[in-house]
């Protein structure tokens, strides 16, 4: 289960598996390790969950987050272990997809990769903080614009309301527990290709945005200089 900061992941593995993982409820993350859910039954299979920190984690730079899932999901493909889905959170209450919420959703791409697409779902959530008409329209922008979700649902990825309750967690877990488990892209690159953490996809995707961010902030600087400069 992936997504941002404060997105309702940790309690929705809570509510469906009846686990007691710590929920963060201030402006701090409180999932700052991979945690696991305690085993439960859905429809004669058994289910773990994954809870994983958000890469706009308050106490962990992208990059420490990043090794962190990378490592866990690592291992977990050396002892045999395959996902049946990726669940990706999003708060529908959200006023717009801005930038730490595009980012956030770049790494997620790169780190399933596009060959299991069709295991993931993205889940929207927060219903209850807007009004019908405004969270459909937001959807329906989610859904239909190629900067946010619709590149990945037209690659068989699922977009689902969760409505924080019981019944709904388990209709979105029902999508994926027939699923044929599937390597992740990052997973068959760090254990099958013995590449190194930077040189997979997502380390990549996340070193180009630390290099924009880098040259943005020396053209701050220059500017901030240049005015500096003419005041005296």
């Amino acid at each position: 289960v992936m997504g941002a900061t404060g997105s309702g992941k940790t309690s929705f593995i809570n509510l469906v598996s009846g686990s007691t993982l710590r929920v963060g409820r201030g402006l701090q993350s409180c999932t700052s390790i991979v945690q696991v859910s305690q085993p439960f039954e859905l429809e004669g299979r058994s289910i773990t969950l994954i809870d994983t920190p958000g890469f706009d984690d308050t106490t962990k730079s992208d990059a420490d987050v990043l090794r962190m899932i990378a490592a866990f999901l690592a291992t977990a493909y050396e002892n045999g272990k395959k996902l049946a889905g990726v669940i990706y959170f999003h708060r529908i209450s959200d006023f717009r997809m801005g930038g730490i919420s595009t980012r956030n959703f770049k790494l997620f791409r790169e780190l399933c990769g596009e060959s299991t697409l069709h295991n993931v779902v993205i889940v929207t959530n927060m219903w209850g903080e807007v009004s019908k008409e405004v969270g459909e329209a937001r959807e329906t922008e989610l859904a239909t614009r190629e900067m946010f979700f619709k590149p990945v649902l037209d690659k068989g990825a699922q977009l689902l309301r969760h409505h924080n309750s019981f019944e709904s967690g388990n209709e979105i877990l029902k999508y994926l527990v027939g699923n044929h488990p599937l390597s992740l892209r990052i997973q068959r690159e760090l254990v099958d290709q013995k590449k190194d953490i930077s040189q997979t996809a997502a380390g990549a995707e996340l070193n180009r945005e630390l290099m924009q961010q880098v040259a943005k902030h020396r053209q701050e600087m220059r500017v901030l200089q240049e005015e500096m400069r003419g005041s005296f």
